[in-house]
């Protein structure tokens, strides 16, 4: 029992089933569901049963195990509780022939009457209980009975996200537990609780009829009637003094009114009725909760025409566009409400980035618990695949696209795509934004083709060519210019500011003039007069600056920090300092020295070089309005929602492109926060040689959402057909064909091919595959037609494709493992690390030759010979660090991914990650995505790898010794596609050490995906 609050733990009772791993713990009625009196009535009514137990006919029953559940499904002390049965079983002992098998009968007796009586589901977690009521109540009784779910662990069950909201209301919890153990204090010198008399009274019961009854018996058998004596007691005496929970008459009316809005919501929805029941389908107390926890009491109009429309009610795929801050997100949260409650099926939440998928796990695992939903977390190293299969709660899964594409292919790998009733797709339009939106296609068209029964909802505040999206989603079309805020678009040139005008010729006209006095010094520091447009809004309201690069965002802040009046740094100075102390605490003491200086005045800056506990910690302090200003770079507009009275844009670039439209319209559509702001405005600071591109800009319209699911060759359409093939959707080329044909891509395709067909494209990346050796003919199809002809995918590419490998890297990785393991070093962790290190960043770094060469030198010999393997030498990186020109050709990413292995091994060396940021000149941000992609990579390279050390388990070889003690013939002809060479290898390595190389490196996958997974949520 824990101190804080009752800890029930969950069992089964069933009838001649042995539990020995279970343990039997008593979960009592508390004192609000007794009446005075009713200890005597109990009494008299336990005696009527036991006289009337007499005269029945006992049948023999099994044996029970000694350690199986002896309570069987009763937990009540009234009524039929156990003690009485087991008073009048001891009764029954007297007699030879009911002796032996007293204890199973009772239980049967036990487990045939449970389903009268009330069901009541007790969930509980550390200090805070979950209470689920399903109340069948009779005049005749008052008391209820407990049955618990099987589970085999309480917390296995449940997601992290809601696992942290019960830690978060740990303390409240608490407060509780101690309130009610007050009450019932203050109640037990009036009348006692059940917990303390009526068991105390049937112990003495028991006793009597003990002594009454032992001039028959034998010691022995007294012995172990009193054993079991001592173990009720014992039982019952530690119930009665733990603390528990509370079940108020009015909770129960409460939650059997919710049961009941639910069922008469089902009913709404599967009627063919226009009565929306109490909330658009839904109960009433789901209005309440976004009431309590968001603060909505009436949707907009929009939304409303929006649920009623009768797509919608058809349960069609829906497409809706509206601009930003116009209150998408609460229709989509509406209907995955009506799937989960009403319809009784899971439901999938794609959302672009990993803060997004978090922000709304946070927002929606309280209406979860309250609701009786599981919320489940797919984004970063989180996730299950498949996900853990449920009875009664429905789960709602938030998901990045990528991890959202993955639990779609388990789903369809298991036979359960037909249980996810709804997919909804937050930022509809990235399904044309390279790789990632690749992905986001094949997800959404493996949906459309595996299952008949999904439905799709796509929503955007930046569609143009929706007629596409339509066709490919089979889906209606929804869309309103209705914006909660007014957004008031500005242009600034030099000292002049215009307001966007799409009736004036030129399409603005001019609005004022900026009324600043600068002086000679501020106007060389500051030419974009930055002070002068931020001070008219903070800190009364808040500011957003995008700035084109990272870098430039810090040393705006800064600029901006050093011509602020002292006055600024009085504006809520206490909490500023806690947001200090709170940085210093997330970062081991340490503290960026650009935010030291600009926190105080209520300004930072947002990027991607920050850690993630960097960023959570000032977003929250600019959400409360602790801090006025942001200088942040474009990630910020298509993340988490920050919105700000004004919106400065720094120019119109991101780094050194210039601004698309979709993206201008993303940045000033935080412009404006709905209940705080009248209206937002957006500045947009360009020169004169930016003039008329600008002008284009906020003219033209919204930019077409093409597919790329055939330029993004190995992450697009060859991973599709893998996929594809290893999921048996599709396995010949004509229904790989007619897959095609419902892609994004296939509605596309007259637009995006100019030289070959979609039927060339889709016979040349076959052929392809199977020359790469991913992909195999099937040699049993005796078809003469081409488009008949079967494929079964190979080893390769079955590890490819559940390890999901980038088919790019895929055979470069193969050679990898297999020259690594041939050769590999042991003496050092380097060379392990090397083989976790991601591709995709190594080809992406850029390093810095002086440090490269300084942490070179410092190598072991174990670790140079790393290097040596590698094809590395010190004398090639002394002369990249000198500039020297080179002859001899080295691999440019072999050199970039041992530079990034050192990175991740001064990490695995607990060194704290401020100090390996300086050390190799990296911002600690980086290092962060360098840790969550290593621990990505590394459970792909153990997934990829899995294959062989499967093969070996299943063919017997479960252990060390017998690989040491195997036969390599045997070895051959046991394991597909294993050569002689590799056969003798592996004995050898059994042998001669008792660890074989590939079966240390499949551990060391884990572990490293493991370590670099915990170690990046502690950083």
């Amino acid at each position: 029992m824990n101190e804080g609050g009752s800890r029930i733990r969950r069992r089964v009772a069933v009838r001649k089933r042995n539990r020995p791993s279970l343990e039997s713990i008593f979960a009592s009625p508390t004192a609000a569901d007794l009446q005075p009196g009713d200890e005597e009535d109990d009494e008299e009514e336990m005696m009527a049963g036991s006289r009337r137990k007499k005269t029945a006919e006992v049948q023999p029953v099994e044996n029970n195990d000694s350690e199986e559940d002896m309570f069987g499904d009763y937990d009540s002390f009234a009524e039929n509780s156990f003690l009485a049965h087991v008073d009048d079983l001891e009764q029954y002992m007297q007699l030879p022939e009911h002796r032996k098998h007293a204890s199973d009968l009772a239980t049967d007796d036990l487990c045939s009457e449970s389903d009268k009586h009330n069901k009541l589901s007790v969930t509980t977690i550390d200090n805070f209980t979950e209470l689920k009521m399903d109340e069948h109540t009779t005049n005749e009784s008052r008391q209820e009975d407990v049955c618990i779910e099987p589970e085999p662990d309480l917390l296995y069950d449940i997601p992290s996200s809601q696992v942290l909201y019960f830690e978060n209301l740990h303390n409240s919890s608490n407060d509780l537990g101690d309130q009610s153990t007050k009450e019932r204090d203050c109640n037990s010198s009036s009348h006692k609780t059940v917990n303390e008399e009526l068991p105390q009274n049937s112990i003495e019961q028991h006793q009597q009829t003990d002594d009454s009854s032992s001039k028959v018996r034998t010691s022995s058998e007294e012995n172990r009637r009193k054993s079991l004596k001592e173990h009720l007691k014992s039982a019952m005496t530690g119930n009665a003094k733990a603390q528990t929970p509370i079940f108020s008459k009015t909770k129960q009316l409460k939650e059997t009114l919710l049961s009941e809005e639910i069922n008469v919501a089902k009913k709404t929805i599967e009627s063919s009725s226009d009565d929306l029941g109490p909330f658009y389908s839904l109960p009433s107390k789901v209005r309440d909760l976004y009431v309590q926890f968001k603060g909505i009491g009436k949707l907009y109009e929009w939304q409303h025409t929006c649920l009623t429309l009768n797509s919608v009610q058809e349960r069609k795929n829906l497409i809706y566009s509206l601009p930003t801050s116009g209150g998408k997100t609460l229709v989509a949260e509406i209907l995955m409400l009506q799937e989960l409650l009403c319809r009784r099926r899971d439901v999938l939440m794609i959302l672009p980035y990993v803060a997004i998928v978090q922000e709304k796990i946070s927002g929606l695992s309280s209406f979860g618990i309250e609701l009786g939903f599981f919320v489940e977390e797919y984004a970063g190293s989180k996730g299950k695949f498949p996900p853990i299969k449920r009875r009664e709660k429905k789960s709602l899964y938030i998901a990045t696209i990528e991890k959202g594409h993955s639990l779609v292919n388990s789903l369809i790998e298991t036979g359960r795509i037909g249980s996810l009733g709804l997919v909804v797709v937050d930022e509809l339009h990235m399904i044309g934004e390279g790789s990632r939106g690749a992905i986001l296609e094949m997800t959404l068209a493996k949906v459309l083709y595996t299952s008949k029964t999904t439905q799709i909802i796509g929503m955007s505040a930046t569609l143009n060519n929706v007629e596409d999206l339509q066709e490919f989603l089979q889906a209606e079309y929804y869309t309103s210019q209705f914006r909660p805020v007014e957004l008031k678009e500005y242009l600034k040139i030099n000292d002049a500011i215009y307001e966007v005008d799409s009736k004036a010729e030129n399409g603005m006209t001019f609005s004022r003039l900026l009324n600043y006095k600068y002086s000679d010094t501020l106007k060389k520091m500051d030419p974009d007069h930055l002070v002068a447009l931020v001070t008219e809004v903070i800190p009364s309201y808040s500011c957003l600056v995008f700035c084109p690069t990272k870098k430039n965002c810090e040393n705006v802040a800064e600029m901006i920090c050093k011509f602020l009046s002292k006055e600024y740094l009085k504006h809520r100075e206490e909490e500023k300092h806690e947001v200090i102390k709170n940085l210093k605490n997330v970062s081991s003491g340490n503290l960026c020295p650009v935010l030291k200086r600009t926190i105080p005045f209520g300004v930072a800056y947002h990027h991607s070089g920050l850690t993630s506990d960097e960023r959570k910690l000032l977003e929250e302090a600019y959400s409360t309005g602790v801090l006025c200003l942001f200088t942040c770079t474009s990630t910020l507009a298509a993340g988490v929602n920050l919105p700000a009275r004004r919106v400065i844009l720094r120019a119109p670039y991101v780094a050194k492109e210039f601004l698309k439209r979709n993206q201008y319209k993303q940045m000033i559509g935080r412009a404006g926060r709905a209940g705080i702001d009248s209206f937002g405005e957006s500045i947009l600071i360009l020169q004169e040689k930016d003039k008329q591109q600008v002008l284009e800009l906020i003219s033209r319209p919204l930019e077409n959402c093409y597919s790329h699911l055939v330029q993004e060759f190995t992450k697009g359409i060859q991973t599709l057909f893998l996929s594809l093939i290893g999921l048996k959707i599709a396995t010949n080329l004509d229904d790989i064909y007619h897959f095609m044909n419902g892609t994004f891509f296939g509605v596309q395709q007259k637009i995006l091919l100019k030289e070959k067909s979609l039927w060339e494209i889709t016979v040349e990346s076959l052929r392809y595959l199977t020359e790469k050796g991913l992909l195999q003919k099937d040699t049993t199809d005796k078809s003469e037609e081409e488009f008949q002809h079967s494929f079964h995918i190979t080893k390769l590419g079955r590890a490819s494709f559940k390890g999901t490998i980038d088919l790019a890297y895929c055979d470069v990785l193969y050679r990898d493992l297999k020259k690594g393991l041939e050769g590999l070093v042991l003496e050092s962790l380097l060379h392990l690390i090397y083989l976790t290190t991601p591709y995709d960043m190594a080809s992406q770094c850029d390093p810095d030759w002086m440090i490269y060469f300084r942490q070179f030198s410092q190598l072991s010999p174990a670790e140079q010979n790393v290097a040596a393997l590698l094809g590395v030498s010190e004398n090639f990186i002394g002369k990249k660090a000198s500039g020297q020109a080179i002859k001899k050709k080295v691999d440019k990413d072999t050199v970039n991914r041992l530079y990034l292995s050192f990175v991740l091994y001064a990490l695995l060396k607990e060194t704290n990650i401020w100090s390996v940021s300086e050390k190799f000149n990296m911002p600690r941000g980086y290092i962060q995505s360098l840790l969550t992609g290593a621990a990505t990579f590394s459970s792909c390279v153990l997934h990829f790898c899995e294959g062989r050390a499967k093969q070996l388990y299943n063919a017997g070889y479960k252990s060390l010794t017998h690989l040491a003690n195997a036969n390599p013939e045997v070895l051959i002809r046991t394991i597909d596609h294993l050569s002689r060479r590799q056969a003798k290898q592996i004995v050898s390595s059994a042998k001669v050490s008792k660890q074989t190389i590939f079966l240390t490196f499949m551990i060391f996958c884990s572990v490293i995906a493991l370590y670099f997974g915990h170690k990046n949520k502690n950083i």
